[in-house]
């Protein structure tokens, strides 16, 4: 492991945004149902991207988000009309920061680039990003795998990092709250920090992560 990596790519969803903060409004929509409609609605987005890059067959973030949705409404049994589905789709685009985002970012990126590599379609993410006032932080070095044309953890999508800041993967750290993306990027080559917000067990896919933390503020911790 590169102990002082030249630039930090940090995956989006659920290591800088809080998918889960679109729970309020599901919860407003379908009182009682919020939390169920947000964690079936993020498992099957999950499942379908990893699902569709087996069949080679792939469709962008927004659609996956939108048939995962239709799915998760279908299978919890909610009645979800043109409003509803149009203003839960909308919440992605505005989703929260977890609270110590903005502060760990600014001590992370004092010393080094920092950048993010996400599933998320580049409208999706550059609406995250602009909505969180997060640009000053990232520039334009937001990159998506819709350059590819497939998802995480197919090593086609970390070599977009390398390509995006021209530099070589053992110079590159690598941040997700996924324990999947984070063994995906130590096995392509990067230095892997797993962001463990959930306290789960390190995945058993032969490529452990360099360090584990507990948020964005610990690893500030270990590298600011």
């Amino acid at each position: 492991m590169k102990a002082d990596p030249q630039a930090l790519v940090f995956d989006a969803y659920g290591t800088l945004f809080d998918v889960h903060s679109v729970t309020r409004l599901a919860d407003s929509l379908f009182p009682g149902r919020g939390a169920a409609l947000s964690q079936a609605w993020r498992g099957k987005q999950l499942e379908y991207t990893w699902l569709r890059s087996l069949m080679g067959r792939y469709d962008d973030f927004n659609a996956v988000t939108a048939d995962s949705l239709d799915w998760s409404l279908e299978s919890l049994g909610l009645a979800a009309g043109a409003r509803e589905r149009d203003a839960l789709m909308q919440a992605y685009r505005t989703l929260a920061t977890f609270p110590e985002v903005r502060a760990a970012l600014a001590r992370l990126g004092a010393r080094r680039t920092l950048a993010i590599l996400s599933n998320g379609h580049p409208d999706m993410l550059d609406a995250v990003v602009d909505h969180n006032e997060l640009r000053v932080h990232f520039g334009e070095r937001v990159y998506s795998v819709h350059e590819a044309g497939v998802f995480k953890p197919d090593p086609r999508v970390y070599a977009l990092a390398c390509t995006g800041l021209e530099l070589p993967a053992e110079s590159i750290g690598f941040v997700s709250s996924n324990g999947w993306d984070a063994a995906g990027a130590r096995s392509f080559g990067f230095a892997a920090w797993w962001v463990n917000r959930g306290r789960a067990p390190v995945e058993r896919l032969g490529s452990p992560p360099d360090a584990v933390v507990g948020d964005l503020a610990q690893l500030a911790d270990l590298l600011a």
